[in-house]
């Protein structure tokens, strides 16, 4: 999608519309007046090796198109802790038209491949690393079948930091949090955090739910242990308004194309954004979890 040509979009009927590049201008100067940034979310990009895994990639290809559109069409990157300190000063820093890139996991093909491709054209991101598993393999795969796949090295994550990528935390085994006993979900927490710093030398700041499952007992542990920010997912454009411990974040499916982004970023709408039904009902399916993971963790004694 050129951002100097006529761009199309569609209404939630499936309709084409023809939308002029200054009226798409108009869209996105409101939603930077409304304090809205888009925070997308990545996992592997690769081809995939089965199709259990497919949900979590994105192949080179398409990745370097959707960073070619946000290219073109002057989006600048920063990071989730960058976001979260424009959050607390009412986004007077934020660039005109921001993007926030992230990688959860700590996928080795993040530093052979996603992180070429950011070079090129600029940009920056935060990736979310599972400590774990760095210098071995996605052992926590083991429904999808992918337990072999390389994850990232020290060395590498050494280079990915001074590159002036954002490394944030996602748990040490990636488990999820909300069901567990509060005192294993805290010792996650704060196990991948002080990983991180040791191998970086110095301080982490941002923090990723596995599977976005997140509740309040969780956001009040990831804050006491000195993150001043958590990103979740619910399939919605994150606003300076937002809660930073349950920043909102799309996901990038396999058939993401620059389309369906640009009709996300531009409008709010779209598959990659939930409706206000699908909001409430996964709403309702945290809930349920956070009452189930509070009887699990008692019953286990916490």
């Amino acid at each position: 999608m050129q951002c100097n040509n006529l761009n199309y979009l569609k209404r939630n009927s499936g309709e084409s519309i023809e939308v002029p590049l200054a009226e798409m201008e108009v869209i996105v100067v409101l939603a930077t007046e409304q304090h809205n940034v888009p925070i997308l979310m990545y996992h592997s990009i690769s081809s995939p090796a089965n199709s259990g895994f497919k949900p979590c990639t994105v192949s080179p290809e398409s990745f370097n198109e959707h960073l070619s559109y946000l290219k073109q069409c002057h989006y600048t990157s920063i990071t989730v802790t960058q976001f979260a300190k424009a959050m607390t000063r009412g986004g007077i820093c934020l660039p005109s038209r921001p993007v926030i890139l992230t990688f959860d996991d700590g996928y080795a093909d993040f530093y052979t491949t996603a992180l070429p491709a950011l070079q090129r054209y600029g940009f920056t991101a935060t990736l979310f690393i599972t400590t774990a598993f760095i210098d071995s393999t996605s052992r926590w795969l083991q429904y999808p079948n992918e337990r072999s796949r390389p994850m990232i090295t020290k060395t590498q994550l050494a280079e990915i930091n001074a590159c002036g990528i954002e490394c944030g935390a996602h748990t040490h085994t990636h488990p999820p949090l909300d069901m567990l006993p509060l005192s294993v979900a805290r010792d996650e927490i704060v196990r991948s955090k002080e990983l991180l710093e040791e191998y970086l030398g110095q301080q982490v700041s941002s923090f990723a739910y596995p599977y976005g499952y997140y509740n309040t007992r969780l956001q009040q542990i990831v804050r006491a242990c000195g993150f001043t920010s958590a990103s979740a997912i619910r399939r919605a454009i994150s606003s300076l308004h937002d809660n930073p411990y349950a920043l909102a974040r799309l996901a990038i499916w396999p058939d993401t194309d620059v389309h369906t982004l640009a009709t996300a970023l531009l409008t709010g709408r779209g598959p990659l954004v939930a409706s206000p039904v699908k909001r409430i009902r996964a709403n309702l399916r945290l809930h349920v979890r956070s009452v189930y993971g509070k009887f699990w963790s008692h019953r286990r004694g916490a």
